[in-house]
């Protein structure tokens, strides 16, 4: 399933990841994380552990935990989860992009050839989140009860 967060007093701005990605409904140590065309307001003042000028960044769980704690807003930029015992597949001449790409719009569409899930941060207004993984994707509707399908919206 694929859905689309629109309203929600879950998060306290789209797309926190510090909200977004609680031990509810996923355990980020389980996967290595893909994040791209990053646009990011950091609330904190703490330097961000990757380097927002590079078209993507491939890390780990525990680099992820240090942009978590940093509690920042995502405003445009994809985030993917691969399972760690995964290489990403993805074109890296052209990474996952937000902006600009209607293709976030479409259901099943995923940048990354091989996630459990896909997180776009759109324009701060709105977090889609993609999943592979129907499991994983079940999860996240028990805790995200808000959360609208993606070939709903509109």
């Amino acid at each position: 399933m694929n859905w689309i967060i629109r309203n929600t007093e879950k998060l306290c701005c789209h797309t926190n990841l510090n909200d977004l990605l609680n031990s509810s409904w996923i355990n980020i140590s389980d996967f290595n994380w893909i994040m791209s065309d990053l646009d990011i307001v950091n609330f904190s003042k703490q330097q961000l552990p990757i380097g927002l000028e590079d078209d993507y960044s491939i890390i780990t769980f525990e680099t992820l935990e240090k942009i978590i704690k940093t509690d920042s807003q995502i405003i445009w930029g994809v985030i993917s989860a691969v399972k760690k015992r995964e290489k990403p597949i993805f074109d890296i001449k052209n990474p996952p992009f937000a902006e600009g790409n209607d293709d976030v719009w479409i259901n099943d569409k995923f940048q990354v050839e091989n996630p459990s899930c896909e997180i776009t941060a759109w324009d701060s207004s709105f977090t889609i989140i993609k999943f592979k993984d129907e499991e994983l994707s079940k999860k996240f509707k028990a805790y995200f009860d808000e959360a609208i399908e993606l070939e709903n919206f509109g």
